[in-house]
């Protein structure tokens, strides 16, 4: 008997079909997200990173141009398991030579060869309007400015954004979910809390405004709770964004699990989200105090995460990305291991007792599911996640770093 097949036996007496859990799991999608690969920095702007947000260290190997991203995305495909979506952002067009379009005309021609490269490769696409590292980010306002020359040139982003992910949802045949997440905000007490949300929430309204097919694009909000320059206040709160999300049809909710006061938990809020909303949005990362977006892990807050999107049956309710940055370390092994880890998660929520805990919770029996819960986690899981990645094509162990270390050897250690 082969080690998975002793795991089967073993998860089967706890009435868990791994190999059910293996199948299912092969066709769920995970957004990856393009940014991991560039430090945030795009093809559009030369201006530094800004809106709250930081990526820091200086590894060697970053892709400086779209043939290099895109074959740095590729490698990456080739270690993960699992089904794949790209998660692109605005700033990450692709203009011919002489060519340029501000943020306010950009066209889905200008991301023509990403939809070329995700069909060939059967990947669908998801989008994310880059309000920040921009000149037009005045006092750190887009769509929140009182300045209304400022707040319409990101309103026309807005809009552009949503014609662009109909068209990525038209040409790939698979939705586009389009979030809408700007850093608006102040880095001291402000005298009015409310006119920016307002105009925000204006902005918001013109932006899904824009003619769409709801059943192709899926507009999220995300909220923030602060960041580098805006301490003290951000416009796009979580309140702000639940409520907006709950008032307009078609609106999702987006949560960022950095996005969050260190003591609040995505996993605690996915539950209570579902309860009143169809579908929603995750952008997984790994905050380490406040929203550093650290490489995912196989740690508590991601494995609790998934557990509330399997046990509640809600992985077709859920849009799962990724969204992390790490500078400091490879790339690819930094995307290859969040993209794993998610994916570990969600294949050991799968893998638990889940119907018959719930029943011992709702039968009062306290003990007894404290005591099963334990034990469930020392099944074998790394077996049936071994089973997993062969059933995929892919490494299981560590061996895939070896792939990452040659290819930085061959292709990442000869970039400028």
């Amino acid at each position: 008997m082969t080690r998975y097949e002793e795991a089967k036996k073993r998860y089967a007496a706890y009435g868990i079909d791994t190999d059910a859990a293996i199948e299912k799991l092969k066709n769920i999608p995970v957004s990856l997200h393009c940014w991991q690969g560039d430090d945030v920095g795009g093809f559009d702007s030369k201006d530094a990173l800004s809106g709250g947000i930081m990526t820091t260290g200086n590894y060697p190997g970053k892709a400086t141009t779209p043939e290099e991203l895109m074959m740095d995305i590729d490698k990456v495909i080739s270690l993960c398991p699992g089904k794949i979506k790209l998660n692109l952002h605005a700033c990450y067009a692709i203009f011919e030579d002489g060519e340029f379009a501000d943020r306010d005309q950009l066209q889905p021609k200008h991301f023509k060869k990403w939809v070329e490269f995700a069909k060939e490769r059967g990947l669908g696409i998801d989008f994310n309007p880059t309000f920040f590292s921009h000149p037009m980010v005045k006092d750190g306002l887009t769509l929140s400015s009182p300045d209304e020359t400022v707040r319409r040139f990101w309103v026309e982003h807005g809009k552009a954004c949503i014609r662009i992910s109909q068209y990525f949802a038209e040409e790939t045949g698979i939705p586009c979910v389009m979030n809408i997440w700007a850093g608006d905000g102040y880095k001291d007490i402000p005298a009015d809390r409310m006119g920016p949300r307002l105009r925000y929430k204006k902005s918001f309204e013109e932006i899904i405004a824009e003619p769409h097919d709801p059943a192709l694009v899926k507009p999220c909000v995300e909220s923030k709770v602060f960041g580098i320059g805006v301490e003290s206040y951000t416009a796009g709160s979580a309140e702000f964004t639940l409520n907006f999300a709950a008032t307009h049809e078609g609106v999702l909710p987006l949560m960022d699990n950095g996005h969050y006061h260190p003591q609040e938990f995505v996993s605690d809020k996915i539950p209570a989200l579902l309860c009143f909303f169809p579908e929603l949005a995750l952008h997984i990362t790994r905050g380490v105090r406040w929203d550093s977006d650290h490489v995912v892990l196989f740690d508590d807050e991601t494995k609790e995460m998934a557990k509330e999107v399997v046990r509640n049956d809600a992985l077709d309710r859920v849009y799962m990305a990724l969204d992390y940055f790490d500078a400091s370390i490879n790339r690819i092994a930094a995307w290859t291991m969040g993209f794993r880890s998610w994916q570990k998660a969600l294949l050991n929520a799968m893998c638990l007792p889940n119907k018959q805990l719930k029943e011992l919770q709702d039968a009062g029996k306290f003990t007894e599911l404290f005591v099963k819960q334990e034990e469930a986690k020392l099944l074998p899981f790394a077996d049936v996640w071994e089973h997993y990645c062969e059933v995929c094509g892919v490494k299981a162990g560590s061996e895939w770093f070896d792939e990452v270390q040659a290819y930085e050897k061959e292709v990442l250690s000869k970039r400028g």
